[in-house]
């Protein structure tokens, strides 16, 4: 498929994203067949070991149905009260309609400061990880019983491709009521032109984007440019799908009208290169020989290779690695604090609970979350290139 497009089911992890107007019908309330569809099409994926993440718009637009709530703008206190009936009414829902595939849902609510402080990013993660690890699928929606900036100004999508940056995935789906990118809004220009591949969201990409199309949404394609941005700059590529019809996910497997924005690079590649090059380093972890020798090969830092502790860092910040050189050789995503790493240091994973009290992670920086930098990364750019040499010898 063009531009790296692939089927579905050959993506190993996908966000999908629906619009409050997918799910909810102002007069009628939750639109259940439609619901059903979807899930039908998650299961499938789930089969084919595709792990599935939702980000689901309606509780607002399904509380102010079950409040019989005026149309029109609602007043925040009216937003937040719509949002606290129906969020339980959306999560129950959710949860009967995947049961019918002997599916067990989850529900995490979220607002951005979730997304973007470090220790609650980490703890959120580690949530929808283990949610997907014992087979459930997350349902995820913002905050908005309490988040007021979020309802707003906030929207879904943007939030769905934070999620999909958290969590690592490759693929973002965002169903709404437009099957895709124009050059200008359809609804207000006949001549606008459907772009089917989206290579980069340039400038002119991002000049297309129209205004918000209804009460029931608060994002239009703006929001979803924005997304974009966020989704492929991390790695991960973005479909923009028309949800009106029955099974959407499935419709795109089988030629539906809809956009691809293909991603900048893969998920880890983006995301390691984001933790090198973006983030200032809190502290400095100072390392022996054999801990040096191991990151080089790709493994984790395990507390016994950490000689000494530096500076002043919580959970999750970023800290430099130093070899036994003197010089940094990684970068990465510490799990302790300051004061925690030092009585860890040098000590066996085995002694963490003894030594904190709780059983922590065994990694001091998971490979996940640490990328290789100064000496070891260019002696693996002189290995790779020495192959290379050899292969065309």
């Amino acid at each position: 498929m063009a531009t790296g497009r692939k089927p579905l089911a050959a993506h190993r992890r996908i966000v999908v994203k629906i619009g409050s107007a997918l799910l909810v019908d102002r007069a009628s309330g939750l639109k259940k067949d439609w619901l059903h569809s979807v899930c039908a099409d998650i299961a499938r994926l789930r089969a084919e070991n595709v792990d599935v993440l939702v980000v689901s718009s309606g509780a607002i637009a399904l509380g102010r149905t079950v409040l019989d709530l005026a149309p029109g703008a609602l007043k925040l206190e009216e937003s937040q009260a719509a949002a606290a009936v129906g969020q339980i009414a959306l999560a129950r829902a959710w949860s009967e309609s995947l049961s019918r595939d002997n599916i067990v849902a989850g529900q995490i609510l979220l607002t951005l400061g979730d997304t973007e402080e470090r220790r609650r990013y980490l703890n959120a993660r580690a949530t929808i990880n283990q949610l997907l690890k014992l087979g459930a699928v997350p349902i995820i929606n913002e905050n908005d019983t309490v988040a007021t900036s979020e309802i707003r100004y906030g929207d879904n999508d943007r939030l769905a491709a934070r999620v999909a940056t958290m969590t690592g995935a490759d693929l973002l789906i965002l169903l709404s009521d437009i099957d895709g990118l124009y050059t200008a809004p359809p609804h207000l220009d006949p001549k606008a032109e459907f772009l089917p591949v989206i290579p980069a969201i340039t400038p002119d990409i991002e000049a297309m984007a129209g205004g918000a199309a209804s009460e029931l949404s608060r994002g239009g394609m703006r929001t979803k440019i924005d997304a974009g941005k966020i989704a492929t700059g991390a790695g991960c590529g973005m479909i923009i799908a028309s949800g009106k019809t029955q099974n959407p996910l499935q419709a795109i497997e089988t030629g539906a009208r809809s956009s691809w924005f293909a991603p900048s690079g893969t998920p880890v590649t983006a995301r390691k290169t984001w933790i090198a090059g973006q983030l200032q380093p809190a502290g400095e972890l100072t390392v022996d020989a054999g801990a040096e020798q191991a990151l080089a090969r790709g493994k984790s830092l395990l507390p016994a290779g950490v000689r000494s502790v530096s500076g002043s860092f919580s959970r999750g910040d970023t800290v430099a690695i130093i070899g036994a050189e003197g010089r940094e050789i990684a970068r990465g995503l510490v799990s302790y604090d300051a004061e925690e790493a030092r009585q860890i240091a040098g000590r066996k994973s085995a002694e963490i609970e003894e030594i904190l009290g709780y059983a922590g992670r065994a990694a001091m920086v998971h490979r996940d979350d640490l990328v290789v930098t100064g000496v070891i990364a260019k002696a693996k750019a002189k290995e790779e290139t020495e192959k290379g040499a050899v292969h065309a010898g």
